[in-house]
């Protein structure tokens, strides 16, 4: 059975997942399509170029995260709270294996990228301010102004991936957004 357009596509935003974990920014096409062992001619009849590689990537990856949420807001497993931990950190199911500590390259090298990113990060918000709001509602969460900490959550995941603050505290992504998590939701106050 042959690989449809959409399998094809997938293997090589997963080879430039690896490719981009490895060489960070610098990954070329043809790294990518060496990855496959597919022609570089071959792969750039699919994508035009290695920003529009990137793009399709990043845009792949939110998608990712907009599924990643539904499934939280459709598992009657978790309650109000934890679900509200868990929408806020989503990240891409299929791609937990990105290094998102090399992303702080971006912002210099590739700024429309870079741009799409924060809009992915700056938009969608809907299904969490739902269960914000739900929560304050049922008394489950102490009211609070809901932009501030919309903004609080982006300028955080904004500065991780424009900074080399993980990199130099050795700390994985995904540990990085429970910590910002666990702040958000108990605070720096030492129980009593």
């Amino acid at each position: 059975m042959e690989d449809t357009s959409l399998d094809i596509r997938e293997r090589i935003i997963e080879a430039t997942i690896e490719e981009f974990n490895d060489k960070g920014t610098k990954l070329t096409m043809d790294g990518v399509a060496k990855r496959l062992s597919m022609s570089k001619k071959t792969l750039y009849t699919i994508f035009k170029d290695k920003e529009e590689l990137i793009i399709e990537t990043v845009e792949y990856c939110f998608t990712d995260v907009k599924k990643g949420e539904q499934k939280i807001l459709e598992d009657p497993t978790l309650d109000l709270v934890e679900k509200i931990k868990r929408i806020i950190i989503v990240l891409p199911e299929n791609f937990t294996n990105i290094d998102y500590r090399k992303l702080y390259d971006l912002k210099a090298q590739y700024p429309k990228i870079y741009r799409r990113i924060e809009e992915r990060i700056e938009n969608d918000w809907e299904p969490t301010i739902a269960l914000l709001e739900e929560g304050m509602r049922q008394g489950k969460i102490r009211k609070i102004s809901i932009p501030i900490l919309k903004a609080m959550v982006e300028a955080t995941m904004e500065h991780f991936i424009t900074s080399t603050l993980l990199i130099d505290e050795e700390v994985c992504y995904t540990d990085a957004l429970n910590e910002m998590m666990e702040i958000l939701m108990r605070g720096i106050r030492m129980s009593e």
